[in-house]
């Protein structure tokens, strides 16, 4: 069984211990991890790091908490540094409304930006969306108006208008521990109205730790228990979790087929 955390931030000081991080994520059957990128410096730490090992991918973006600090970032200079390998993603980009650590208009700027690389490089593009589904929603038609690309809405907490919107242009949701918390039954009733064949798996690690492990630090390893989770609110098994995800995942991000996991 192969289980693919989606989105993780392996970079942090949390994970000094990699080795061990990874022997445990391979222990849950978590075999493929893409470590993501919220600002430059982080990405030029990140593409290495993804050399440690071959079950290591990453992106290349601008978080929109940090739009402000990197204002006048292009497309040209997101498809500069995704010249590298282990690249599959460009992001995590998007909208954040609850915290608007970044003015709005810089953020939905970087946004249009990102969506420019990713459709030039055939990459799916990373949308993180929190407090913002329409104006997420409004870009992402814009935008796919003038172009087809793809994406995936990451850590999806929110509204079945943006899951429903989303899907209708093809785009993928990830989903984190969040739908294993006490209080989340809006968003498994949402979750379980989502196609299958749209769905990956993810932690955010270190952030948004599973039940029962909330409070603390998540990690990769606990991706399969979002997957199981996932499992109960489908009504599936895990091992058919793990195959479609997986499926999912490789679809969007077709250069990590050549992985000799999937040999």
């Amino acid at each position: 069984m192969i289980i693919i955390d989606s989105h993780c931030h392996l970079n942090y000081p949390e994970f000094a211990d990699l080795p061990a991080v990874l022997a445990r994520a391979e222990a849950a059957d978590v075999q493929i991890m893409q470590c993501i990128s919220t600002k430059l410096h982080d990405f030029i730490i990140i593409k290495e790091l993804s050399n440690v090992s071959d079950k290591l991918y990453c992106s290349i973006g601008i978080h929109p908490h940090e739009a402000a600090d990197h204002a006048e970032f292009t497309a040209n200079d997101l498809m500069h540094h995704a010249n590298h390998p282990k690249v599959i993603c460009i992001g995590e980009t998007g909208l954040d409304y609850y915290y608007e650590h970044s003015p709005r208009d810089i953020q939905k700027r970087l946004f249009h930006e990102h969506i420019k690389a990713a459709r030039a490089l055939d990459m799916p593009v990373i949308v993180h969306s929190r407090d913002a589904d329409e104006d997420s929603v409004a870009i992402l038609q814009e935008a796919y108006a003038k172009a087809p690309f793809k994406f995936l809405i990451h850590c999806f907490s929110s509204t079945a208008y943006l899951a429903e919107e989303s899907v209708k242009l093809g785009g993928y949701i990830s989903l984190s521990g969040i739908i294993t918390f006490k209080k989340a039954q809006a968003l498994r009733d949402v979750v379980a109205n989502i196609p299958l064949n749209r769905l990956l798996v993810e932690t955010d690690a270190p952030y948004l730790a599973p039940e029962p492990h909330r409070g603390k630090k998540a990690e990769p390893a606990h991706t399969r228990i979002v997957a199981e989770k996932l499992a109960q609110i489908k009504g599936v098994s895990l091992n058919e979790i793990a195959r479609v995800t997986t499926e999912n995942f490789l679809s969007l991000c077709p250069k990590v087929k050549e992985n000799k996991l999937f040999q």
